[in-house]
């Protein structure tokens, strides 16, 4: 993520439109969340401040944050020095990831006092320290008296964290910079880091992408200079910010620049402003942390079951191997019987002709000393019918092992394209349904229509429906769809059934295509290009009576091979 120098540099500018605001309230969420409540005539917002590692921001937000019944004892200082104070300014020193909200506070004698809060986004050492006449008065973290470089403590002379030495951007000279960057021993991209000050990673590769572009129609100094000066210019223009999504929808880069490195396959989003950016992108974020953190039981449970089975599904295979040879321990005994006259009473092996050779050979076959000849017979008779027992139950065993390895990747599947909570727990109910977890002390009933599907309509005006997991999968296709309606799914991928409730009426091609593509967009094959995807009507689509969730059988289908990633929406 780019919350670099530069994008903060826009934060505070937006920031400063709450210039004269009075604090009205101060929450701290979390541990290293802030969130003061700023209002002045016909203004009113929330302003963020957050320390966490690796989200690391202040900007305005929407979003509503459930706070603790007691206070943090921070949260408490804040209200002590900051209650009813009023917002004089927002700065940040040189394009560094700082920036200082400076307040006009009453103190206990009724005196005004000027108060700093210091936001330093810095990475894994974010903090946040109020400071008054240069003093620290209290930090959201305290430093390491004995191993810290700086003291942040209370009481403690404020410094601002050691500045890194690099050219501020808007004052700097392009051509000198340009010909540092193009002489340097490393990348260009790593050469404008160390050079430039607010500059991320991702802005210097994407000057170092265009520029490669450029260089090849111009000349390499010129082309390079205009790379740069253009990312310049949106530093002081008024720009808007964008998202950067993967394929799959995942929320992947901001910036305050375009962004066009990563191709067509990645997805722009541009916003109205900065701080309504990063509330959708953490939100986002944050969203997909909880799902993961809550997924993350199952998902062990399921990888677990799927290597456990597949296991069990190799020691049958072995054990399978070993029935082959069945009709050799009945030859076996069907000779020894035929030659009884023959066999001595204690030989270890009978030499006799094999009538079922067409060549008559003799054959050698072992034999137990302890036992007659008529029970050695008997006992490769025993054999022969315990080995065919055993074919039989080793055929069906390996058949449902082979079932349930199915079964589990079409849950994993399932999880991976999971987007709300909800829907973790109705796969978390699917398997408890299933015996592979508990159900739950006091189960939910829950009405199969409230299943929050995915629904699309295609250019016809016919319904079309995606099932998210397995449980509505066999709801789409077992209860709501009638026989006569359009059926889809990847050809031997796990994915989502996809239904088009066309009542049997003949649909066009521009439909099947759609279907087609939104079947493959949600399965395991979403990623890959010309996936092949089946569709028959609903009639000919069987749920096997046994079958896990989720399992039909299908028939007098057609296939049609589409790409994933075209957008059809």
């Amino acid at each position: 993520m780019a919350f670099d120098g530069v994008f903060l540099h826009k934060i505070v500018n937006e920031l400063n439109n709450a210039v004269d605001c009075h604090i009205d309230k101060i929450y701290q969420p979390s541990k290293d969340e802030l969130v003061f409540l700023l209002r002045k005539k016909g203004f009113v917002k929330r302003l963020l401040i957050t320390a966490k590692s690796g989200s690391a921001r202040l900007h305005f937000t929407e979003n509503k944050y459930e706070n603790p019944t007691t206070p943090p004892n921070f949260c408490m200082l804040l209200r002590k020095y900051l209650s009813a104070a009023r917002l004089t300014g927002v700065s940040q020193p040189d394009f560094e990831r700082v920036a200082e909200l400076s307040f006009s506070a009453t103190n206990e004698m009724g005196d005004i006092v000027p108060l700093n809060l210091v936001c330093e986004l810095i990475g894994n050492q974010a903090n946040i320290i109020l400071v008054r006449d240069g003093k620290i008065v209290d930090a959201l973290k305290h430093s390491d008296v004995e191993t810290a470089k700086r003291l942040i403590l209370p009481g403690a002379e404020y410094e601002y964290p050691p500045s890194q030495q690099k050219q501020n951007p808007l004052s700097c000279n392009s051509d000198e910079i340009c010909k540092e960057a193009a002489n340097s021993k490393t990348d260009i991209s790593r050469a404008l880091m160390d050079l430039l000050a607010g500059f991320s990673p991702l802005v210097c590769r994407e000057i170092e992408y265009k520029y490669a572009l450029l260089a090849e129609k111009m000349p390499v100094a010129e082309a390079l200079k205009v790379c740069l000066e253009t990312v310049i210019c949106d530093i002081t223009d008024n720009t808007k910010p964008i998202i950067i999504f993967k394929p799959d929808g995942t929320p992947f880069e901001f910036s305050y620049t375009d962004i066009s490195q990563y191709g067509a396959d990645f997805n722009r989003k541009v916003f109205g402003s900065f701080s309504e950016l990063l509330d959708a992108f953490y939100t986002a974020k944050d969203t997909a942390l909880r799902i993961q953190a809550a997924a993350h039981d199952i998902i062990k449970l399921v990888n677990n079951l799927y290597a456990r089975t597949q296991k069990k599904l190799s020691i049958r295979l072995e054990e399978l191997k070993k029935c082959q040879n069945r009709d050799t321990l009945r030859i076996y005994g069907e000779l020894i019987k035929a030659n009884l006259y023959a066999i001595k009473n204690g030989s270890s092996f009978a030499e006799v002709q094999n009538f079922y050779d067409e060549n008559l050979e003799l054959i050698r076959i072992p034999l137990n000393p302890a036992l007659t000849p008529a029970k050695n017979a008997e006992r490769y008779f025993k054999e022969y019918k315990k080995t065919y027992t055993a074919e039989q139950t080793l055929t069906e065993l390996t058949k449902n092992d082979r079932q349930e390895l199915l079964y589990f990747e079409t849950v994993l599947d399932s999880i991976n394209r999971c987007k709300t909570l909800a829907e973790i727990a109705e796969i978390r109910e699917e398997l408890a349904q299933a015996g592979y977890i508990k159900k739950s002390a006091t189960p939910k009933k829950k009405n199969p229509q409230s299943h929050s599907f995915k629904e699309y309509t295609s250019v016809e005006g016919y319904r079309i429906l995606v099932g998210k997991n397995n449980t509505q999968n066999d709801y789409i296709t077992t209860k709501l769809a009638s026989k006569n309606d359009l059926w889809f799914h990847v050809k031997n991928i796990p994915g989502s059934h996809v239904v088009v409730f066309s009542g049997g009426e003949e649909v066009s091609d521009g439909t099947v295509e759609f279907a087609a593509v939104l079947a493959a967009q949600n399965s395991k094959a979403a990623s890959s290009a010309q996936v092949p995807v089946d569709y028959t009507p609903v009639k000919y689509v069987k749920k096997p009576s046994g079958a896990k969730p989720g399992m039909v059988i299908y028939t007098t289908n057609k296939t049609v091979y589409v790409d994933p990633k075209e957008n059809v929406l």
